[in-house]
């Protein structure tokens, strides 16, 4: 792909899968008070500047990351710090898993002479040759297992939260076979009955943050929380 305009001009780009992912890392960034220039787009975002359709997905994002390092390394283009954050998914069920993820990320990197410095629970990073460009990839649930957002979310639930949520999962689990989701997607039925029982029901993955129903100290968000700021201050 080449991108023929800057639809998407900020200088602090966080590259997410979709809007669920949207919404709940614009409140993860306003909880931590990151940089107000900081855009969480989707693929979607960047529609209008590409002839060719674009999909809020995985690979969407992974499929825009040529033109952002590029841009990344071009003095007069908007971009100046990136990050992604993707999920592992679950290698079995073709999703790539965490380990192909990070190895399809640091193929593409290595074309515009980035590579993988940093490789550990706390969130990764790309340094280029001239040490001084670099960006940043998160795994989901942890850089280390196979997974999605909702793991991530499932294993920072506040002490306050926890007997509600244990309802949650004792609830889709007794949901009679055959089940219309796949076993892999427990976690988002689990996370998304959590969210329909909250007051009022039915929000997106965002509230979990808003209404601060996930333990912040808790040690995953906090690398989560240090690998922001690592990237983005």
């Amino acid at each position: 792909m080449a991108r023929t305009s800057t639809t998407v001009n900020s200088s602090h780009v966080l590259l997410v899968e979709g809007e669920g992912d949207r919404g709940f890392f614009d409140q993860v960034c306003r909880s931590l008070a990151l940089n107000p220039a900081i855009k969480v787009a989707p693929p979607k975002d960047y529609q209008a500047d590409y002839e060719e359709q674009l999909w809020n997905s995985k690979q969407g994002v992974l499929n825009l990351l040529d033109d952002l390092l590029n841009e990344l390394l071009d003095e007069v283009a908007p971009t100046k710090r990136l990050a992604l954050i993707v999920d592992a998914d679950h290698e079995q069920e073709q999703g790539l898993g965490y380990q192909k993820t990070i190895e399809q990320v640091s193929k593409i990197a290595a074309d515009y002479d980035f590579s993988l410095t940093e490789n550990q629970a706390g969130g990764l990073c790309f340094k280029h040759s001239d040490g001084l460009a670099e960006f940043g990839l998160w795994v989901m649930p942890n850089n280390q297992t196979d997974g999605m957002l909702e793991d991530f979310i499932k294993t920072c639930v506040s002490t306050n939260e926890q007997s509600l949520f244990d309802h949650a999962t004792q609830a889709v689990q007794a949901v009679p076979e055959p089940k219309k989701f796949k076993p892999h997607h427990y976690s988002k039925a689990q996370v998304a009955t959590w969210l329909a029982w909250q007051k009022p029901p039915g929000h997106g993955l965002y509230y979990a943050v808003y209404d601060n129903l996930l333990d912040t100290d808790h040690a995953l968000f906090q690398e989560l929380e240090q690998w922001l700021k690592k990237i983005f201050i």
